[in-house]
């Protein structure tokens, strides 16, 4: 399924023209933005609601007068959460609709993918996969990453789980780079603390059953299983270990253990499903802003995306051009922790505009980045799933 594009064609009033501004016919030609996104397959419980954000912010944007005199124009595509399908998605959005930046890939093997499609033509990657990987990529500064990498995610499970009393963990992995990178560095983490990873099983997606997995991480016995899925074989990784008789603590990513999920399947099969997650900041106004555009809690990555359109949008006028170089240059420089503090992008652009340095802190927490383009610290959530319904346990 491929999704059209979406474009602001109106100019609307509000931000002064800057001296070097182009004639008003050029300055009323939409900058234009893409987002691409897993709409379909494995990530699809979280692409419809990374669109709906990122349309809201883009109209926010236009409404309060634009970037540079000149409203956004995003043009949205379907990733299918499939590499190839990310790749032919990319090439339309730069080669076609021009955009100066992409926003929103989710999937680490869609960005490992798109990333040289991106640094090639020199246009902007935001995104929110984790794999270490993606980031040592030599990407020349056109890659931006507001989901935290692999090793910090592997570390801060690695802690949850030596915290909770195991000693020993077995791992039932997709076959993705973030999967491989969280097994190994989780490895290396745990045994500092003293535990133990006792293997890794690499499992076969397109299978319907995923039981003689299972049974090899059930001989072992762990004192964990950690169920580095998506969500589709998350569902069926749960019936099989259930079946097994494993009665010892299951552990997965957030993204994995949907409300969908969780609900599909019998209360005695999730009980006591341990989740995490980076967290978005609760308390920030940007988190609430996203909350009212969804209309429920936001997921991490609808946040992300919420901060993706901003901070192309904040750099482009910082740098007063729009291009991808200008938000190249000036990303780190739109969360100057000696500017003023905003929380969203309009009246970030009002500051700038009027000649602020800002700080800019958003819907997924302080936007602040290393030389490679990582986030440089975020908060996590842990889940627990009782009686059929998934319960915070807590964010730290």
């Amino acid at each position: 399924m491929k999704h059209g594009l979406t474009r602001r064609t109106a100019l609307l009033g509000g931000l002064a023209l800057p001296a070097i501004a182009p004639s008003l016919a050029r300055a009323a030609e939409p900058i234009p933005i893409g987002a691409l996104l897993p709409l379909t397959g494995a990530g699809g419980a979280y692409g419809p609601s990374m669109a709906k954000v990122a349309k809201a912010v883009a109209d926010e944007i236009n409404a309060g007068g634009g970037v540079l005199g000149r409203p956004l124009g995003l043009f949205t595509e379907d990733d299918e959460t499939n590499p190839d399908s990310g790749v032919k998605a990319a090439h339309k959005l730069i080669d076609i609709n021009h955009v100066v930046a992409i926003c929103g890939t989710w999937a680490s093997a869609v960005t490992t993918a798109v990333a040289p499609v991106c640094w090639q033509s020199k246009t902007m990657l935001f995104t929110v996969s984790g794999a270490d990987s993606i980031t040592k990529l030599p990407h020349h500064g056109y890659i931006i990453r507001t989901q935290p990498n692999s090793h910090l995610q592997a570390l801060r499970v690695a802690d949850f789980i030596a915290a909770r009393g195991a000693k020993s963990f077995f791992s039932l992995s997709a076959q993705t780079p973030f999967a491989h990178d969280v097994y190994t560095q989780m490895t290396e983490e745990f045994a500092k603390k003293g535990g133990k990873a006792l293997g890794d099983i690499i499992y076969d997606a397109s299978k319907t059953s995923f039981r003689a997995e299972v049974e090899k991480a059930v001989a072992a016995r762990p004192d964990l299983i950690f169920l580095n899925a998506y969500a589709p074989d998350l569902a069926i990784l749960l019936r099989n270990i259930y079946q097994a008789g494993f009665s010892g603590p299951r552990f997965t990513p957030g993204y994995a253990a949907t409300p969908k999920v969780i609900a599909s399947l019998p209360k005695p099969v999730t009980e006591g499903l341990l989740s995490y997650a980076p967290s978005p900041d609760p308390g920030s106004p940007g988190y609430k802003r996203v909350k009212e555009i969804l209309g429920a809690e936001p997921d991490p990555y609808s946040c992300q995306v919420y901060d993706h359109v901003s901070l192309a949008a904040l750099a482009m006028a910082q740098g007063k051009a729009a291009t991808s170089q200008a938000i190249h240059d000036n990303v780190r420089a739109v969360g100057d922790e000696k500017g003023m503090p905003v929380t969203d992008a309009v009246a970030g652009l009002k500051a700038i505009a009027a000649g602020h340095a800002i700080n800019y802190s958003g819907a997924s927490g302080p936007c602040k980045f290393d030389a490679i383009g990582d986030i440089l610290g975020c908060k996590f959530r842990f889940d627990l799933v009782k009686d059929g319904k998934s319960t915070l346990l807590s964010i730290s």
